[in-house]
């Protein structure tokens, strides 16, 4: 690890930002700290992660959504000041790093599979203690 690398971690972990852990084709809601005039509010961007860009502190996403029938992206940095939080709603299965191509589609066909939590396999989870029917019937006789 260089001196860059080393001031770039001390730096990240002086923002104390809490980013989830998330990947292209995942649904986000970006909330975003807006400044109009004297006002400061968060305003809440949704869509879909379509590229994500690791490179440390210069770490940025882009996410896609639709607005009014009209496909809008927005770039973040990951880092930036102007983030309030990230929220991931929804694991996308892609098979992708970069969902470019979601630009030239709509509707069905620009639909992200859900990622479902992975099955849990019941025989091999089963209580040790408890035996099962085959052995309580032989212990028996």
């Amino acid at each position: 690890m260089n001196i860059i690398d080393q001031l770039e971690a001390e730096e990240i972990s002086r923002l104390n930002k809490n980013i989830p852990d998330f990947a292209p084709g995942d649904t986000v809601v970006v909330s975003v700290n807006v400044v109009e005039g004297n006002r400061k509010r968060v305003q809440a961007y949704e869509g879909i992660v379509i590229a994500k860009r690791n490179r440390g502190l210069n770490s940025a996403f882009t996410v896609r959504k639709i607005s009014s029938g009209e496909g809008v992206e927005r770039t973040f940095q990951t880092y930036s000041p102007l983030i309030a939080g990230i929220e991931v709603k929804r694991r996308g299965d892609v098979r992708r790093a970069k969902l470019y191509y979601l630009r030239a589609r709509s509707g069905k066909s620009a639909r992200i599979r859900e990622k479902l939590p992975a099955r849990v396999n019941k025989r091999l989870t089963t209580n040790p203690s408890n035996k099962s029917a085959t052995e309580q019937s032989e212990a028996t006789e």
